[in-house]
């Protein structure tokens, strides 16, 4: 009988073995995993927009492909950084892209479908504010850094106490490979805008990688595009709605799209104000999931579909300020600085300007953080970074357009219900 039993026992045993799900396999990956410390050391990675940057690997449509990415500055932050170590950051390395990948079948004037499948976190992110950079660069001038711990149910930092944002992570920056009439054109115009002070970085060979195209003396340095602006590729667009789940569609600029990721963050307010999201390294994974012949012809810039990812993401309870293009007699802000400022430097109202709404709303949000929630200046700054959205309210009422600053008040752990 015992031996009936253990006979028995073992068979069964053996079956769900054979039988157990995760012996069950369908998916074909291809996987660009992070090799060395920078991304100068890592042959998956590079920091400008060539058709020419070699592509890394190869994938069919339904493939899932799974990017190993860095994060956006990448830096060697620790939960230990402190504001002292953002002089340790090279702009010329920004962004480190992972990529890119070659899709089979995909051409020249074609659109490809790309869902994101996931996106897993690093442990650690980080946000800063950065000397010279973001929204409100003129009142934010000193370096300043939280660091987060993060897990798929929030992110927590002991410079934030009391405070926990949500995870709702999304690539910002994802795209696809301009070719050669694509740089001549944005080269052209971005100069214009240069040559009237606009604020624009050209192509520069410090830092740039891959260094024997794009680096300091390389056979494309003066051709190679800087990844910080999103263009008709793609790129750095920090549209937080592109969620997992959601579709994107590309056109194709180059035989094989060239697909790449890269800044990716957990969390992101609409308009990343602070110039900084929380960000990330990640392992994301996306799929092809059609070519559409033809389609790149008719895309202006890069179209999301989706379907409740945004309702998800809208808080049960918020606070909200509304700007209008109000500013301070004898003040010219700098984003304005590029445009004839005589005319408009004493006035106190400007005409449909959406930009200065924009800073009006957020003017007023930073003031309720510190009034009312007790925030500094600076946890004010770094929290309507990562979780205050800018919306357009109205772009007809003349001269006043509305911008709104929305802050989910479910970040303060006191209105959350466990």
């Amino acid at each position: 009988m015992n031996k009936f039993i253990t006979s028995a026992l073992f068979s069964a045993l053996a079956f769900q073995a054979v039988a157990d799900t995760t012996d069950q396999k369908w998916m074909t990956i291809i996987e660009l995993e992070k090799q060395g410390e920078h991304c100068a050391d890592d042959p998956n990675c590079f920091n400008r927009y060539h058709p020419e940057v070699p592509e890394k690997a190869t994938a069919n449509i339904g493939d899932m492909i799974v990017y190993h990415t860095r994060d956006a500055l990448d830096t060697k932050f620790t939960l230990d950084s402190i504001p002292a170590d953002l002089a340790t950051v090279d702009l010329g390395l920004v962004h480190p892209m992972t990529g890119p990948v070659h899709i089979n079948g995909a051409q020249r004037g074609d659109a490809i479908e790309v869902e994101i499948v996931d996106i897993v976190p690093d442990q650690y992110g980080y946000t800063v504010i950065a000397p010279g950079f973001g929204f409100l660069r003129d009142i934010f001038t000193e370096p300043y850094i939280v660091n987060w711990r993060l897990t798929r149910t929030g992110a927590v930092s002991p410079q934030m106490p009391g405070i926990t944002v949500p995870y709702e992570a999304f690539p910002g920056s994802i795209g696809v490979m301009p070719g050669m009439p694509e740089v001549e054109k944005i080269k052209a115009r971005e100069a214009g805008l240069a040559a009237v002070g606009g604020a624009v970085l050209g192509p520069s060979g410090a830092g740039a990688l891959p260094a024997d195209l794009c680096g300091e003396g390389g056979r494309g340095e003066n051709d190679c595009l800087r990844t910080i602006p999103p263009r008709e590729n793609g790129g750095n667009m920090d549209v937080q709605q592109m969620q997992i789940g959601t579709r994107l569609l590309f056109p194709c600029f180059i035989d094989g799209c060239g697909v790449f990721i890269g800044d990716v963050h957990y969390a992101q307010g609409d308009g990343e104000v602070g110039g900084t999201a929380i960000e990330m390294g990640s392992i994301t994974t996306i799929r092809v999931h059609k070519i559409h012949k033809g389609k790149g012809e008719t895309l202006q810039m890069p179209v999301t579909l989706g379907n409740d990812q945004i309702i998800d993401m809208e808080p049960t309870r918020y606070y909200q300020t509304v700007g209008i293009p109000l500013k301070g007699s004898n003040e010219l802000p700098p984003t304005h600085q590029y445009l004839s400022g005589a005319p408009i430097k004493n006035l106190e109202n400007l005409n449909e300007d959406l930009t200065l709404a924009a800073r009006h709303a957020l003017l007023q949000m930073l003031d309720y953080l510190v009034n009312e929630q007790g925030l500094t200046k600076e946890q004010a700054y770094i929290l309507s970074s990562v979780a205050v959205d800018l919306r357009v309210g109205q772009v007809v009422d003349v001269p006043n357009y509305i911008v709104t600053a929305v802050l989910n008040l479910d970040v303060f752990d006191k209105y959350r219900h466990y």
